[in-house]
């Protein structure tokens, strides 16, 4: 799939079931084209919206022995949708029967029930650290994706679900896919080689426009189900989009900064241009500074603003230079050896991280990601904490927080009425 987002893919197969090209009816007998045997891996995937689509096409082309088996997504709809784009793309290895697609909120327990071997878990992002616990008791080894958690007691969590996937010989692969691509890991490797000296300030953005909001169709939609529906509004589903969105220059951040914790961090942010009801309450811009000691210090800006500038890129400077990524058009270094751009073979960074999942599984040396996708998850919240309070926290007091955002996994029902916070307001809202 080459393609630059899975949201692309999921536009792409979305058009073509749209113009009629392709019935489900025609291709139902399609996937009983893979032959099993002993060594076919099999994959379940819990949520079934564009991520979850994109990663289980990338899991089920990682090698020839991959099949999909089973489906979980609280809408029913969203399965058949997602099946029919997928099989839309490689029908021989979609084998998911009508007895193995489960829904509603305790759909991901009939996945492990069942007898894969690999869960990819990509619901809205509250949900993962039960998820993820389930998982790991249940013996898979598991594709997350980012962000892991919402908030602090999430992180503690996964952090202890991550301890035991390592006990178990498990492996535990995040969505973080910009450490999967080449041009990136090439850029990266100069820069933290020494090109440019002694990192000392890198500034990120990931500043886009407004994101998708789903209107009710023909049907009716219930208050909790077009929450569920439009997750990205609400804090305690998506952690606001700092946090489920430029989380990913965040970790690039870290990733530059050698995964060295910061010190301390403050911020600001702000409901501007998208301050309908309809948009629950999250923000729409950050703007976080982490110290990490010594005069180093990280600066990301981000937000969701229409018709504004955008920009998605990574700013670094040295004792002897400067690295310098526009995320999807250039890498170069300016350090010690002279300008440097990348030039080489793309490829796909999604199909990269499922590739060396699966291939890490086969060798009996499972891939991990544990602490460190805790960690850059956690540097996100602990972005949104220092905007939405106003106050300079440290990374002890973010990380021990005992603000928890959402109900527990076992609270969520289709008649669930949970409090909707107030739009935070810095100097007002408290740190708890």
């Amino acid at each position: 799939m080459n393609k630059n987002t899975r949201r692309d893919f999921v536009k792409k197969s979305s058009a073509t079931l749209l113009a009629g090209t392709l019935g489900f009816n025609i291709v139902k007998a399609n996937p009983y084209k893979h032959k099993l045997n002993a060594d076919t891996l099999k994959v379940g995937l819990i949520g079934c919206g564009g991520r979850g689509t994109g990663a289980a096409l990338q899991a089920t082309n990682a090698e020839d022995n991959v099949v999909l088996t089973a489906m979980a997504d609280i809408f029913p709809d969203q399965i058949e949708t997602s099946l029919k784009n997928l099989i839309a793309e490689n029908p021989a290895k979609m084998m998911v029967d009508e007895d193995h697609k489960f829904s509603g909120f305790d759909a991901y327990k009939k996945v492990l029930a069942s007898d894969v071997d690999v869960v990819l878990l990509a619901t809205p992002p509250s949900f993962r650290p039960a998820h993820l616990a389930a998982a790991i008791e249940a013996g898979k080894h598991v594709f997350c994706e980012k962000p892991v958690a919402v908030d602090a007691p999430g992180i503690r969590s996964v952090l202890e679900t991550a301890k035991k996937a390592k006990e178990k010989g498990l492996a535990l692969m995040s969505g973080f896919c910009w450490r999967h691509d080449i041009p990136k890991i090439d850029t990266y490797n100069q820069m933290m080689g020494g090109e440019i000296g002694d990192m000392h300030t890198i500034y990120t953005t990931y500043n886009t426009g407004a994101l998708w909001y789903k209107e009710p169709k023909a049907q009716v939609w219930t208050d909790t189900e077009m929450t569920m529906r439009n997750w990205l509004y609400y804090n305690w589903l998506s952690g606001d989009h700092i946090v489920e969105q430029a989380i990913h220059s965040i970790d690039l951040m870290s990733w530059a900064m050698g995964d060295v914790l910061p010190e301390s961090a403050v911020g600001t942010g702000g409901r501007q241009s998208r301050t309908e009801e309809k948009y629950g309450n999250v923000f729409d811009h950050f703007s976080i500074i982490y110290d990490y000691g010594d005069g180093r210090r990280g600066f990301h800006i981000c937000r969701q603003q229409e018709d504004c500038s955008r920009a998605y890129t990574v700013d670094a400077m040295g004792s002897h230079g400067r690295a310098y990524i526009d995320v999807f058009r250039k890498h170069y270094v300016n350090g010690k050896s002279g300008e440097w751009n990348w030039e080489g073979e793309k490829s796909n960074m999604y199909q990269n991280e499922h590739n060396t999942l699966f291939k890490s599984i086969r060798s009996g040396n499972p891939f991990f990601d544990g602490e460190r996708m805790s960690n850059s998850t956690m540097l996100a919240i602990w972005g949104r904490m220092v905007a939405y309070t106003g106050k300079k926290l440290t990374w002890e007091e973010a990380l021990h927080s005992e603000e928890v955002l959402g109900p527990n996994i076992d609270e969520y029902n289709w008649d669930l009425d949970w409090p909707l916070k107030a739009v935070a307001q810095p100097g007002k809202t408290p740190f708890v």
